[in-house]
């Protein structure tokens, strides 16, 4: 088998396992991971049952897979954001900003995911809990690099606690985008990164 053969089946099966994420994600935040069933999922996805065991093992193994899937891709619009102020030359609040911006642009564009992702991390029974804490470490670390780089060279407090600080921010960037879209969609984007980017930089006191 040649190489573009290959390639072409590989672009397939991802393009299959994408269709069936997003088929899966809807479904189950709609209805939850228990009441949603292969047979929904394949068929919201317009591929056969046997599919989804042929790219999944299991209803679980793809949840599992799901939720790399979807953090991974935040994960990366977070680093690329931080990369891509860092090179205009700004510093690391700049950074930060960027990727407040950036995790707001995921979740807009992304909002199923994001509802059951943070519904998951209240949960502890589940099968997948480890890959889950696993991969929200991944998102995290991103921040956490930016504040300790920030520590470093004298642009943050020595006192900020680092991985606390870096986990309120991206909790902040979730819950308040799940508030935007659900109870207050008619602000756009630009009005919500706004807000968050004020209070980011310590502008809600009026001090200045």
């Amino acid at each position: 088998m040649d190489s573009s053969t290959t390639s072409t089946g590989r672009t397939r099966r991802e393009a299959t396992r994408q269709k069936l994420y997003e088929a899966a994600v809807t479904l189950i935040a709609e209805q939850g991971f228990s009441a949603t069933t292969v047979d929904e999922i394949a068929e919201r996805a317009g591929v056969a049952k046997g599919t989804v065991y042929y790219n999944f093992a299991s209803k679980s193994v793809l949840f599992e897979e799901l939720l790399r899937h979807g953090v991974g891709l935040l994960t990366a619009s977070l680093r690329d954001a931080a990369e891509r102020a860092d090179r205009e030359g700004g510093g690391k609040v700049d950074a930060l900003d960027a990727m407040v911006r950036a995790g707001l642009v995921f979740i807009e564009r992304y909002p199923s995911f994001t509802q059951l992702y943070v519904a998951e991390l209240w949960r502890t029974n589940r099968a997948w809990q480890s890959t889950l804490m696993v991969v929200r470490q991944q998102a995290v670390a991103v921040v956490e690099g930016v504040l300790r780089e920030g520590v470093e060279s004298g642009e943050f407090s020595a006192e900020i606690d680092v991985p606390l600080t870096a986990a309120a921010l991206v909790g902040m960037v979730l819950v308040a985008a799940l508030d935007w879209q659900a109870f207050q969609p008619e602000r756009s984007l630009d009005d919500v990164h706004a807000a968050l980017s004020r209070l980011l930089q310590g502008r809600v006191s009026g001090s200045r």
